[in-house]
């Protein structure tokens, strides 16, 4: 099973096959990348249940501020199945159904020497399913996700070689043999948001979040969206950064800037174990901003992220980046 769970998540990194066009009603944009080309109109109403859309989304500190510690990179991607869609997610919980896959890799700073006060190495992989939902005004997005961490994940032979390829400095063996060792956590998270439009194409969207698994934390905070790129289409909220990247597509071409934050109250976190000593900054912040672009067959997102101190022995925050390019042929 998690020799399958790695391949499905780092194919979506290393692989894209070529799809064909498509026809979409008046003034409707290609929802969804046509890597995969058996997704049909998402606009379309069908008696089952399909695919009707697909995002994801790639963060590494790396293309935020060029260093490569702490919250190192992930790579996250979401597949929406549903009947259709109307421009709002359904009023029912279960219609809409999101597949989401992701891997993440978080480092030492210093990846060739042990130092006991920084975070440890830690490789997960995670396999969800979540349904989103419109009642009364509010938007909910509800799931669950097995999270499978430690060497059997193979992401510390994953970054090794990476790392080799391109001459960036690899974990040593002392690194990867103090890493957070094999577990696999149950994780349930749930969000309420509500969007307000502030006049012209501002948006506002106020949310909380719960999350209970591998960390426990309530978290607060708030979006704003500047254009119409996001209106009318299905966002999904990226866990490490709370970037938020689209899954299924429904723009005119344009620009959109976004601009967010928020902060948790984290009671405990797996990647930062109280039995090795380690003291949680109860308080996580982060703050976002972000530019959405669409074109007439491609579209891009640049994100960058603050990220507040995780553990008491942090020695300072981190800036990562997030991207997410597709191309229409």
């Amino acid at each position: 099973m998690l020799r399958k769970l790695m391949a499905l998540v780092t194919g979506v990194v290393a692989f894209s096959t070529p799809g064909v066009s498509q026809t979409y009603p008046a003034g409707a944009t290609n929802p969804v990348d046509t890597e995969y080309s058996n997704v049909p109109s998402p606009f379309e109403d069908s008696a089952r249940r399909r695919q009707i859309g697909y995002g994801r989304l790639f963060t590494n500190d790396l293309i935020g501020d060029g260093k490569d510690r702490w919250r190192s990179g992930s790579i996250t991607a979401s597949h929406a199945y549903g009947y259709h869609w109307s421009g709002a997610a359904p009023s029912q919980f279960g219609e809409l159904l999101e597949l989401r896959l992701q891997g993440e890799i978080l480092t030492p700073e210093n990846l060739k020497r042990v130092n006991p006060s920084d975070r440890p190495w830690a490789g997960a992989l995670s396999l969800g399913l979540h349904t989103h939902a419109q009642i009364g005004g509010f938007e909910y997005a509800v799931g669950a996700d097995l999270v499978v961490l430690g060497p059997q994940t193979q992401l510390d032979h994953l970054q090794d070689a990476l790392h080799g390829l391109v001459g960036a400095p690899q974990p040593s063996d002392a690194v990867l043999g103090a890493q957070i060792g094999d577990k696999i956590r149950p994780t349930v998270v749930a969000e309420v948001a509500r969007t307000y439009g502030l006049g012209g194409s501002v948006d506002l969207r106020p949310f909380a979040e719960l999350r209970a698994g591998d960390e426990t934390l309530a978290r607060i905070g708030a979006d704003f969206t500047f254009g119409q790129i996001g209106r009318g289409e299905l966002l999904s909220r990226e866990s490490v950064t709370g970037q938020r990247y689209r899954v299924i597509q429904n723009a005119p071409p344009g620009t959109s800037f976004t601009l967010g934050g928020d902060i948790a109250h984290v009671t405990e976190s797996v990647y930062l174990p109280e039995d090795r000593g380690y003291s949680l900054e109860n308080a996580r912040g982060r703050v976002r901003a972000g530019i959405h672009w669409q074109g007439e067959s491609a579209s891009a997102f640049y994100g960058l992220t603050y990220l507040g101190k995780e553990f008491s022995g942090q020695r300072e925050s981190q800036l990562t980046g997030s991207v997410r390019i597709k191309l229409s042929f």
